[in-house]
This record gives structure tokens, C-alpha cells and sequence, in this order.
């Protein structure tokens, strides 16, 4: 099964638990990376771009489940990454 990240007006949802929050997602990343080599041959990376992302699969944290999550519409009024930990409205933004 394949599954799409969700857009802006999407959100992820496990259709056997309801669970909208936790998921384990394995990707597959094709990028290119600056490195930056110390005289001991220690690196770090400085840049990194994505070229290509795959979502290989998809988790419910909740009930394990594998092949149930699914993509749904956010309520109306709701953009990601407006909402606190607790799910209240964010008015910092």
C-alpha cells in the first residue's frame, strides 16, 4: 500500500483506531549533502537537499496498525501546525 504526505488542508487518520496524532513512517530519501570533514576524518552536514521522498509505509502508534491509515479533510479552520500539544487553538502565530 502507498500513501501520500498530506497537504496543507489534509491530515492523516488510522480507520481502525481514529488515531490522528501518532504514526511510525519508514521513507525512503534520495538527497544531496554538504559534508564537512575535521583532519580527523569526523564529518558534519552542513546543507542537505531532498531530492526525492518516498512514504513507504505508514504505522498507527495506537493499535499497530499497518494498512489503515488513510488521508482525510482537516475541520474547517484548521491549518497544520496551528494547534498546541493539547489540541487548543495557538494564537502566537
Amino acid at each position: 500500500m502507498s500513501i501520500s504526505v498530506p497537504s496543507e488542508s489534509q491530515r492523516w487518520r488510522c480507520a481502525q483506531c481514529g488515531n490522528l496524532t501518532r504514526f511510525d513512517v519508514t521513507r525512503s530519501v534520495r538527497s544531496r549533502d554538504y559534508l564537512h570533514f575535521d583532519l580527523s576524518g569526523a564529518y558534519d552536514v552542513e546543507e542537505s537537499e531532498v531530492l526525492a521522498e518516498t512514504v513507504d509505509q505508514v504505522r498507527c502508534r495506537w493499535c499497530n496498525a499497518l494498512d489503515s491509515v488513510e488521508i482525510v479533510d482537516r475541520p474547517a479552520g484548521e491549518e497544520a501546525g496551528t494547534t498546541a500539544e493539547n489540541g487548543a487553538q495557538r494564537n502566537d502565530l
